[in-house]
């Protein structure tokens, strides 16, 4: 991790709130409505790392939608910073879970990309991408192409392209899908480190519990169609955040909780014949047999 020169890449201070509020997303195909947010409303605080979990088909990548401006609201307001969000803006950047860096391009090359289209002084870009990379243990590797890296490594070059843009919110949709357990867990490290020693508002997309819980200063728990905040769950976990925090009462405490209301929501989606929610519901099953007997059996 870099030092202080690494402060001056990326601006402390320099956070953003997103507030939701009563929002309705409705789509319209061949006359037949079909509602996904009802009335959703959620703040993700300035400065903080909010995890948002869900069934899959509750409408957490349609609030990413909106958040980073892709799409409108069919009613209520998305404000950030308390201006409403008229479509996409430089104060937001997401990271996907496909891969999105240009495989006929260099690491560098990736990284500076959208400094280079805003018009960025080229002695600039230089100082901010090379400081960026060595930040992602990347500076190394910035001659090479993303099919010459890693998972993990290449899921580091997109932080670092979204980064040096100084976002004063990052959006990521779950970010780590796909990645094996140990380049997960470490890419999960990595992260929380990188989180806790430069800050920014951080909107985290997830299906993992224990990822859920060891990133988050604070859990929301979304309910099945429509989508809207069930419940929210404070991670009061000290920070720095290390693994062996998992093996804690709290950490348990705080999983325990999750896995119910997150059940709950899968059993529902699994009983209007969701697919993905027959692996979910299988695997809440199997950790709520996991937990401590205070957990209570369905």
């Amino acid at each position: 991790m870099a030092g202080n020169n690494g402060n001056s890449v990326m601006s402390k201070g320099n956070f953003g709130e997103v507030r939701i509020e009563d929002v309705t997303k409705v789509y319209e195909k061949e006359g037949t409505r079909h509602m996904v947010l009802q009335d959703c409303t959620l703040h993700v605080p300035r400065g903080k790392l909010t995890v948002l979990m869900g069934p899959s088909g509750c409408g957490k990548t349609v609030l990413v939608n909106l958040i980073a401006g892709y799409e409108k609201p069919t009613s209520g307001h998305v404000r950030i910073d308390g201006t409403g969000v008229t479509g996409p803006g430089p104060d937001r950047l997401v990271v996907f879970q496909e891969t999105a860096l240009f495989p006929w391009m260099t690491v560098y090359s990736n990284v500076v990309f959208g400094c280079s289209v805003q018009g960025v002084p080229k002695k600039e870009i230089r100082e901010k991408a090379e400081l960026i990379l060595k930040k992602v243990g990347l500076y190394e590797f910035r001659d090479k192409y993303p099919s010459q890296l890693s998972g993990g490594m290449q899921r580091r070059a997109e932080l670092a392209r979204a980064m040096i843009n100084d976002p004063k919110i990052m959006i990521l949709d779950e970010p780590f899908r796909g990645l094996d357990a140990m380049t997960r867990q470490l890419m999960q490290e990595f992260y929380v480190g990188l989180f806790e020693e430069v800050g920014r508002t951080n909107l985290f997309i997830t299906h993992e519990i224990d990822e859920a819980i060891f990133l988050a200063d604070r859990l929301v728990i979304m309910t099945y169609q429509p989508g809207k905040i069930k419940a929210e769950i404070e991670v009061d976990l000290p920070r720095p955040r290390e693994f062996h925090l998992l093996a804690s009462s709290r950490f348990m405490e705080i999983r325990e909780q999750a896995i119910d209301l997150l059940y709950e929501e899968a059993a529902k989606a699994f009983s209007a014949g969701s697919k993905a929610a027959y692996d979910l519901v299988g695997a809440l099953v199997a950790q709520k047999g996991a937990c401590k007997p205070t957990c209570k059996p369905r």
